[in-house]
C-alpha cells in the first residue's frame, strides 16, 4: 500500500510540474514569435493633439453673477444733459458702438475729470484723478459699483492734435464681473 502510494505522489508532482496538455479537439497552441530583430530607426513619436479651440468669445461676461456687462453708445442729447466741465474731452468708442465713454476735465489740473457711461439703458456718472493731463494716456474710472481701465495698446493711427489710439476697456463690475471692449480712445479739443 505504502507503494501505491508513493507512486500516486510521484505522478502528482510530475502532473503538477509538466505543462497542461490541450483537450484532445483543440490544437496545440504554437509557439511564441520571435522577438522582432533590433533596428536603429527612431520609433515615430505619437502627436499631441491641437490645442482645444476658445469656448467662449473672449470680450464676453466673465465671473459675476452671471449676467451680461452691457455698454451702449451715449446719444448726443445724452451728453448734453450730462453738462460734464471741463475745457477738453476723451471718449472711447469701438466699431459697433461711438462713444462708449465721453469725459471731460481741464489741463494742467489736478481735480478729477468727470465723464459718462450707458451700462444697458442707463447712463451712470464716472471720474477719475488727474484731470485731463492724466486721461490722455488711459485711465482709470470709477463709479457706483463699476471701475473702467482704459488702456492703450499701440501707437496712435493718425496724426494731429487728437489722434484715435488704439485700447481696450476693461469693466470691472463689484461682483467680479469683467468684460473687456477693444476700440479707440480718442483725447483733444
Amino acid at each position: 500500500m505504502l507503494r501505491g502510494l508513493s507512486t500516486l505522489v510521484l505522478i502528482m508532482t510530475l502532473a503538477a510540474c509538466s505543462p497542461p496538455r490541450s483537450p484532445p479537439d483543440q490544437p496545440e497552441s504554437p509557439e511564441p514569435p520571435a522577438a522582432a530583430p533590433a533596428t536603429d530607426a527612431p520609433i515615430a513619436a505619437v502627436p499631441e493633439p491641437p490645442p482645444a479651440a476658445p469656448t467662449s468669445d473672449p470680450s464676453a461676461t466673465i465671473g459675476g453673477d452671471g449676467s451680461a456687462i452691457t455698454l451702449s453708445a451715449l446719444a448726443g442729447a445724452e451728453i448734453t444733459a450730462a453738462k460734464l466741465e471741463g475745457e477738453l474731452a476723451c471718449s472711447f468708442s469701438t466699431p459697433a458702438a461711438s462713444p462708449l465713454i465721453v469725459a471731460r476735465g481741464n489741463a494742467a489740473s489736478k481735480d478729477a475729470a468727470f465723464g459718462m457711461v450707458k451700462v444697458g439703458d442707463y447712463v451712470e456718472r464716472i471720474a477719475a484723478p488727474g484731470g485731463y493731463d492724466a486721461m490722455v494716456k488711459g485711465a482709470v474710472f470709477s463709479g457706483a459699483g463699476k471701475t473702467i481701465t482704459i488702456t492703450l495698446t499701440a501707437p496712435a493711427t493718425a496724426g494731429g492734435e487728437a489722434p484715435p489710439t488704439p485700447a481696450t476697456l476693461t469693466y470691472d463690475r463689484a461682483d467680479g464681473a469683467k468684460r473687456v471692449f477693444p476700440g479707440v480712445w480718442t483725447c483733444g479739443p
